[in-house]
């Protein structure tokens, strides 16, 4: 299950890695930068320390990936460090390309706008503080251009200035685009997986409430149970001549259904279910189907079922859990429930994955309750109590499946069902 400090760990390393991406942009953009406004304005720029600086940005983002790539985690007082670090490589390119006039200086919004985005309230104001003095310091010193042609200074530097304010809105689109929208992104995911595994925890703790009772039912369920069996017995005995022989089959019958309640009853009280946890065993998944199908039919012998075997893999194996067994059993019957005379059951699967659709003609489900079915117990049938299709729901999510419920054309209810197979390297 997601818990929320894996979701912090994911995230914290998506964002540490479009920092490196982002770093990676700023490095080519600081290269082309100088370039052209040594080549093409001819702005004589001190090239010794911009290029030191440079490298250190470089050596700083080479650090980053490595630690991102052996670190098991990465925290948002790292990230911060890394934004600070940035901060101050930023704030030594413009001392010594024009101070407060150079045109980018707007880049001391983006660590602002990604501190705001993805660290907590104490760092993006600490990012605030330290952008705005960094900025302010430029107004009181920086390193004086001097351009190639004296007589074209002037011109130059407006030329730049333009030209810059035209490659910072660009830019400014491009990084708001992709990179604060990835981040946001990101964190919309991670808010998705928090719901997502809440939700895991609140239908687990439902399960553990239902087991509860399900044990304290099969105890007090055993006495009854044994009474109706010793009743039953003695009604077969009683009119076990030919003359009741209707009578004596349906005794016969009702014999066997307390018998099949009676051992239910009996896994479930052994060790709060251990002896099920521990039943699974390896079989092809024609067996485990046929076997199911069988299992049903001694319950349901008055219901009619119709079986379709699509396109299916040789040699592909299934987990045959007990309780695998009865979610299939618990949707057939209510499939049954709804239409006795038309069940159907289609099977297909291939090497990895078996796919199921059991649909009948009942009425369908209504739409009021249809996306709270396996969410929660819900029943449509009368004296029902909603727990059977939540718990096959809550079993073929636990084994790696999938149920999807629909209605169909014409009247009816289609549940499919894919579960996962056994590799051969399993």
């Amino acid at each position: 299950m997601v818990t929320p400090d894996t979701n912090r760990k994911d995230t914290a390393r998506r964002n540490a890695s479009r920092l490196i991406l982002l770093r990676n942009v700023e490095i080519i953009g600081i290269t082309a930068g100088i370039a052209i406004a040594s080549a093409y304005f001819r702005l004589a720029l001190p090239l010794q320390p911009l290029f030191i600086l440079l490298a250190l940005i470089v050596l700083l983002n080479i650090a980053a990936w490595l630690r991102l790539k052996n670190a098991t985690r990465v925290g948002d007082l790292e990230i911060f460090i890394q934004m600070l670090l940035d901060v101050a490589g930023l704030t030594g390119i413009f001392y010594f390309t024009g101070g407060a006039s150079n045109p980018f200086v707007w880049f001391y919004l983006l660590p602002l706008m990604i501190a705001a985005t993805i660290l907590p309230r104490s760092y993006t104001w600490s990012m605030a503080v330290v952008t705005v003095i960094c900025y302010s310091s430029l107004f009181l010193i920086d390193a004086p251009l001097d351009s190639g042609h004296a007589h074209h200074d002037q011109a130059s530097g407006f030329q730049m200035h333009v030209f810059g304010m035209w490659m910072g809105f660009v830019m400014s689109a491009g990084f708001v685009a992709v990179i604060i929208v990835g981040m946001a992104h990101t964190l919309r995911q991670r808010d998705r997986r928090l719901a997502e595994a809440r939700e895991q925890a609140l239908q687990n703790e439902r399960l553990v409430a239902l087991g509860t009772l399900a044990a304290g039912a099969a105890h007090e369920l055993g006495t009854p149970l044994g009474t109706m069996a010793i009743l039953t017995a003695e009604l077969e005995n009683e009119y076990a001549d030919p003359a009741h022989r209707d009578l004596h089959k349906k005794l016969g019958i009702l014999h066997s259904q307390i018998d099949r309640c009676k051992e239910a009853l009996s896994v479930i009280s052994a060790d709060a279910g251990a002896d099920r946890a521990e039943s699974g065993h390896r079989l092809p998944v024609k067996v485990f189907l046929d076997e199911v199908v069988h299992e049903w039919q001694t319950q349901r012998p008055g219901a009619t079922l119709e079986t379709r075997i699509g396109n299916t893999e040789d040699g592909a194996e299934i987990i045959a859990e007990r309780t695998l067994g009865q979610a299939l059993i618990n949707i057939l019957n209510n499939a049954a429930d709804a239409s006795p005379d038309d069940v159907r059951l289609g099977a297909s699967w291939t090497a990895t994955e078996l796919i199921l659709e059991i649909a009948d003609r009942g009425t369908g489900i209504a739409l009021d309750i249809h996306h709270q079915l396996g969410r929660s117990p819900v029943s449509t049938k009368e004296g029902g109590l909603g727990v059977g299709l939540y718990l096959a729901h809550a079993t073929l999510q636990r084994l790696g499946g999938a149920v999807t419920i629909s209605n169909r054309d014409h009247g009816g209810t289609l549940t499919r069902i894919t579960l996962p197979l056994l590799t051969s390297a399993t």
